[in-house]
């Protein structure tokens, strides 16, 4: 199988582009010289900036080489080969993957180091992941476990396939009331001794965690409950290290969704004489929102200062835009964008600009109090001052409070400048 970029055959069946359009290869988005402004897409429409894509990358690599950690961006977040490959020329360690579909689209996108942060269970599953450590002796690949009776099941498989080298494993530490994981670290060794008993078929690699859902009853409770679960992983790994089970050098340790991967640089680069390796595991730190993220960026500067000195922090790099169809009321405007279009699982759309084609030069900012108040599937519901000078056919231009959830609507999003002309564009596939 050829493996290389994946291309997405575009049309004017694909949301995002002029019903009009016959086959067009995405890597030719650039040249048409459409410009979002003047309306030569259809709207609605979810585009990424250039520019603050641009800056993320950038503060990203600064944080990393600051805290002295690599980073294995979670591909569920964009699920784009195109933004995987910017990740990786970036100087990203690999992709993070949580299902096989999600590690198929990276093989097929040349990704030759993944890590699965989750549970590899099922036949199919299994039977992919053997198949491609015995097809192609560069591709590493690291999934979790978190019980013996799920280590056993993995080694039969590795016993069957013969894939010729082993299945790299990481312990996976968890907590009381959390999902996956060893909740103490006597459960932790169990599985950790399960997997290097069955040497060579797998193999210990490291140990990891999810810190992200750590509860507490107030930020400060939560914040210190992360710093423990950090101490029980690295707790884990001495263990393991000292009774000679890790078949990795270096060790590794991983943890660090988008909203805390400050503290998780608190993991150790050495176990006694073992060197150890952190990779974290932000997916959001591309695109970045106006809500969750930002709110924990924010955060992030305070409990962590030196974080200041990286200069301007992350920016929000997704807009979904989209019409005026409707002023049924003087403070109701109805917009052509909906629950189809725009993530709403943890707020509504952030209702930022407003362009009049044919008059504007530029977007000007919403008239203060204006605020999307509910979706339907293909309608938004804006409130604004009566006196707010909107239009039907006016565009609108929203922040969003998502990026997972606002990525997997689209399967096409251009990447505009800061005129808003269209420069390049990806593809997902969820």
């Amino acid at each position: 199988m050829q493996r290389g970029a994946v291309t997405a055959p575009l049309d004017g069946r694909t949301k995002g582009l002029p019903a009009s359009l016959t086959a067009l290869a995405l890597a030719d988005i650039g040249a048409r010289g459409w410009n979002v402004l003047r309306e030569d897409l259809p709207l609605p429409l979810a585009l990424l900036k250039a520019s603050a894509l641009d800056h993320n990358a950038r503060w990203m690599r600064r944080f990393r080489e600051a805290a002295g950690v690599a980073i294995a961006p979670h591909g569920k977040t964009s699920m784009s080969p195109e933004l995987f490959a910017r990740q990786m020329r970036d100087g990203a360690w690999g992709i993070t993957v949580a299902t096989v579909q999600q590690l198929r689209v990276c093989r097929e996108a040349g990704i030759a180091r993944v890590l699965m942060a989750n549970q590899l269970v099922g036949r199919q599953a299994v039977t992919y992941v053997l198949d491609e450590i015995a097809r192609d002796a560069a591709f590493e690949f690291f999934a979790i476990a978190d019980s013996v009776a799920l280590v056993g099941q993995l080694a039969r498989a590795a016993a069957q396939r013969q894939a010729g080298r082993p299945l790299s494993l990481m312990v996976e530490c968890g907590f009381a009331g959390g999902r996956t994981g060893c909740r103490t670290v006597e459960e932790a060794m169990e599985v950790a001794r399960r997997i290097a008993e069955a040497s060579p078929l797998l193999r210990l690699a490291g140990v990891e965690g999810y810190e992200g859902s750590v509860p507490g009853a107030t930020q400060a409770e939560r914040e210190a409950g992360i710093v423990r679960f950090v101490a029980f992983i690295a707790e884990v790994s001495r263990r393991c290290l000292d009774e000679g089970l890790v078949g990795r050098d270096p060790l590794l340790l991983s943890a660090g969704g988008s909203a805390y991967f400050d503290l998780v640089a608190a993991l150790p680069r050495a176990v006694g004489d073992h060197r150890a390796e952190v990779v974290i595991r932000s997916g959001c730190y591309l695109t970045h929102d106006s809500d969750s993220y930002a709110q924990a960026a924010a955060r992030m500067r305070e409990r962590t200062p030196a974080i200041g000195d990286l200069g301007e922090g992350l920016r929000d790099a997704i807009e979904v835009w989209s019409y005026v169809q409707s002023r049924p009321e003087p403070e109701l405007a109805i917009l052509t964008m909906g629950k189809r279009d725009v993530s709403y699982d943890l707020h509504m759309p952030f209702a930022r600009w407003r362009f009049r084609a044919g008059s504007d030069q530029r977007p000007s900012a919403l008239p203060e109090g204006a605020a999307i108040t509910a979706l339907n599937d293909q309608h938004a519901y804006l409130q604004l001052p009566a006196t707010a000078d909107l239009a039907v056919g006016d565009l609108v231009g929203c922040h969003i409070s998502h990026p997972c959830t606002t990525f997997d609507k689209w399967r096409f999003l251009p990447i505009v400048d800061d005129g808003y002309r269209v420069v390049d564009g990806i593809a997902t596939w969820f």
